[in-house]
């Protein structure tokens, strides 16, 4: 089981993982909530019905990593000529975030603090780190944590297709960005593991 997610009889999954593992997942998740930013009334008492028609933002985020886990829904590819049919894209997509990104942002940061809060109560074993044991449901929030923890890497190593992947594992021990790509394929490694266990 160490360092890959095993499927749990009646559904779920485990992996075995380290105290230094256990550390980077949970920092990067708290990195990860801290980039996504508290919800909507974090500041003030909670109205649940001003937050249903709470309108987000129109403009997609400035930060590259938030432009990755909140893409514009109708898009062309940046460079294209502004034509009429783009202009009526753009205002598509700015419509389209102004009713999800707030449901997207708050589904994003479930999966992140679910995440943490799993890592948190982890018992320890006597050698060291723990098996952490998932539900089905925690699988899933897990899922989608690690496969935005990897877009949030890879937008910040510039990954953008598999060729760029390809050429992480030539990188050189000295490169300053080693151990972000190390991250990156370890979590990439958790991911693909944990998928197969979620199949039937």
């Amino acid at each position: 089981m160490p360092g890959q997610f095993e499927p749990l009889p009646g559904g779920g999954a485990a992996v075995a993982l380290d105290d230094v593992e256990i550390s980077i997942i949970r920092s990067l998740a708290v990195q990860l909530l801290e980039l996504i930013g508290p919800g909507p009334g974090a500041d003030g008492p909670e109205d649940p019905l001003a937050e249903l028609f709470a309108e987000g933002p129109s403009e997609p985020p400035a930060d590259p990593v938030l432009k990755r886990l909140f893409p514009d829904a109708y898009s062309d590819p940046e460079g294209t000529p502004q034509t009429e049919e783009a202009a009526e894209q753009k205002a598509y997509s700015a419509e389209f975030r102004r009713y999800t990104e707030n449901d997207l942002r708050a589904g994003k940061r479930e999966n992140a603090l679910a995440v943490i809060r799993s890592l948190d109560a982890l018992r320890p074993v006597d050698e060291g780190g723990a098996v952490l044991k998932l539900s089905d449901a925690e699988s899933r929030q897990w899922l989608g944590a690690l496969n935005d923890l990897r877009l949030a890497i890879g937008s910040r190593l510039d990954i953008t297709d598999e060729e760029d992947t390809d050429l992480l594992y030539r990188l050189p021990d000295e490169d300053p960005r080693k151990p972000m790509v190390m991250a990156y394929l370890w979590l990439g490694g958790l991911q693909e593991t944990l998928v197969s266990t979620l199949m039937p």
